[in-house]
């Protein structure tokens, strides 16, 4: 019998995983850092049920928080130029 939170674990995974594949693979440098913002929050999601709550904690508010918002300035601050 597989255990529940093992299969929600591999789940948060591959969902990081499939996330952080198409944060690279996009064009739009917006949507870029949204995406890395969501692999940040399903990052903690997984800390916490690996009953790392401190690491959890660190992970949401500085990866997908602070450095979500840093680089969301970042782009509003910049000028879009196309070759």
């Amino acid at each position: 019998m597989v255990d529940p939170l093992t299969v929600t674990i591999w789940v948060l995974v591959i969902t990081v995983l499939l996330s952080a594949v198409y944060a690279i693979e996009t064009k739009d440098l917006l949507s870029s850092v949204v995406i890395s913002g969501v692999v940040g929050l399903f990052a903690s999601i997984v800390f916490l049920l690996l009953h790392a709550p401190d690491v959890a904690i660190t992970q949401a508010s500085i990866g997908a928080g602070l450095v979500l918002a840093i680089f969301v300035y970042a782009l509003k601050n910049t000028t879009r130029w196309e070759k």
